[in-house]
């Protein structure tokens, strides 16, 4: 079983984070670590209130999961300022771990800020060169960017301007796309590839970014070519949100073990089935 260390704040709401990076590593085949960076009061409706860890403390949580733990991948989400950006750079530097899935987290589905402004450069500036594929939303990649997002021509365009930062992949996922929604744009040096996914119309989808990251990362460590990574967790992250948990007064959470009460009904667990065995999905 083959470890992925999360690095990310809490939601002590359970639909995102740390706790939805966790499931997600859990459902797809990983044990999963955490480096938690900040604590977060939040819920299906809202973030009420956030605060960073110290520095220190963050220090110490890396070196505690690497010290001890064979981690094969890691993921980043909410990051906050430029000093835990500063910071989780230098422990990715320092451990080098194979595998480092960049989900750009800037604000909750909510509205709360998840990542100064001013931090964004530190972003892409420390972060971006080290990792094998950074995930930003659509209303991230036009943070980022300055430019507009609204087809999968955007998105592309604006994958190959992330692409120069310096990571090994750009995945633009397209949940918020004027056309063609729910369908992701992959693009590396070599091209863009277009991943065409199925909208699905419910408002349960909290916490669906971590989630897919999570999921990615998991699929790299156990050895899967980023292009299948990508696939695999697409069809999983899918599922789950077809399955959203109608909770609390908000958004809901997505089932990250809805196969358990579907079994082989799960189209995501006769495709994982049959990319296991080597066939067609």
């Amino acid at each position: 079983m083959k470890v992925v260390i999360t690095i990310a704040g809490s939601d002590s709401g359970g639909g995102a984070g740390i706790q939805a990076d966790l499931r997600s590593i859990s459902a797809n085949g990983g044990f999963g670590g955490s480096v938690v960076t900040a604590v977060t009061a939040q819920n299906t409706a809202a973030v009420t209130m956030a605060e960073e860890l110290s520095i220190p403390l963050i220090e110490a949580q890396f070196d505690a999961v690497f010290g001890d733990l064979p981690v094969a991948a890691v993921k980043t989400g909410m990051l906050a300022s430029s000093g835990v950006i500063e910071t989780v750079a230098a422990a990715l530097r320092k451990y080098r771990p194979p595998f480092f899935v960049l989900d750009p987290v800037m604000v909750s589905k909510s509205g709360y800020r998840l990542l100064e402004d001013e931090a964004r450069g530190a972003l892409r500036e420390e972060l971006f060169p080290l990792a094998t594929v950074i995930t930003p939303n659509v209303h991230e990649a036009e943070a980022l960017t300055g430019r507009e997002v609204r087809s999968l021509e955007d998105a592309e365009d604006a994958g190959r301007e992330l692409l120069q930062d310096g990571p090994g992949a750009v995945l633009v996922k397209g949940g918020h796309l004027l056309t063609e929604r729910a369908t992701d744009v992959l693009v590396t040096s070599e091209g863009a590839e277009v991943f065409p996914g199925e909208w699905v119309d419910t408002n349960h989808t909290h916490g669906t970014g971590c989630t897919y990251s999570a999921a990615i990362a998991t699929h790299l460590a156990r050895g899967r070519s980023l292009r299948d990574a990508v696939g695999v967790s697409k069809a999983y992250v899918t599922e789950a949100i077809r399955n959203g948990i109608a909770i609390g007064q908000g958004a809901g959470p997505t089932d990250h073990f809805f196969y358990l009460r579907h079994g082989d009904k799960s189209a995501w667990a006769r495709d994982l089935r049959l990319r296991e065995s080597g066939g067609e999905s």
